[in-house]
C-alpha cells in the first residue's frame, strides 16, 4: 500500500502532466526514494493510481535501469562499463571490486552493505574508468583506490 506521503507526492506530480501515464517513472522514483526499491505491491498500487496496467508499468520499470525491482544494499555501486572505461581499465576495477566484496555484478553483499551493478555510461569518459557509489562519482579509478573508496561507506 502506498503511504499517504507517497500518494500525495505522486498526485502532485500528476498536476504537472497532461496524462497519468507520463508520471510512471516519477511515481516509481518517489516510491524508490522512500523505500529503496519498488516492490510488486507498490507497482500494483502505482499502476492503479495511474490507471495503467501492471504489465505496462513493469515494462517501464524493467526498461529504465535506475528503477530497482528488488531490495538493494545500503550503498549501490554502479560501475561504468562503457567503451572508454573498458579501454582505461574497467576490467581491473571490476575484478578488484568483486574480489573485495565477494560478490558478482548484480549481487548484494551478505551483510547488506553493498550492491554491485553495471551501468552503461556515467558521462565522464575523460576520467575513465569511473563508478558511482550512491550519488557520489569516483573517477580516474585504479584497483588501488577501491579499498579507500569503500571505507567511506559504512
Amino acid at each position: 500500500m502506498l503511504s499517504a506521503e507517497e500518494r500525495h507526492e505522486i498526485e502532485e506530480e500528476l498536476k504537472r502532466y497532461p496524462n497519468k501515464r507520463a508520471v510512471s517513472i516519477d511515481a516509481m522514483k518517489i516510491v524508490q526514494r522512500r523505500r529503496g526499491w519498488v516492490s510488486d505491491e507498490a507497482l500494483r498500487d502505482i499502476a492503479e493510481l495511474l490507471e495503467i496496467s501492471v504489465d505496462d508499468l513493469d515494462g517501464v520499470a524493467t526498461f529504465y535501469n535506475l528503477i530497482f525491482r528488488k531490495p538493494l544494499g545500503r550503498h549501490v555501486i554502479m560501475v561504468c562499463d562503457s567503451v572508454s572505461c573498458w579501454i582505461m581499465g574497467y576490467d581491473r576495477v571490476r575484478e578488484r571490486l568483486t574480489k573485495r566484496l565477494g560478490i558478482k555484478m548484480g549481487e548484494t553483499t551478505p551483510d547488506g552493505r553493498f550492491t554491485l551493478l553495471p551501468i552503461v555510461c556515467l558521462g565522464t569518459c575523460d576520467h575513465a574508468p569511473a563508478m558511482m557509489v550512491d550519488q557520489h562519482l569516483h573517477r580516474d579509478l585504479d584497483p588501488e583506490k577501491i579499498d579507500g573508496i569503500l571505507e567511506q561507506y559504512p
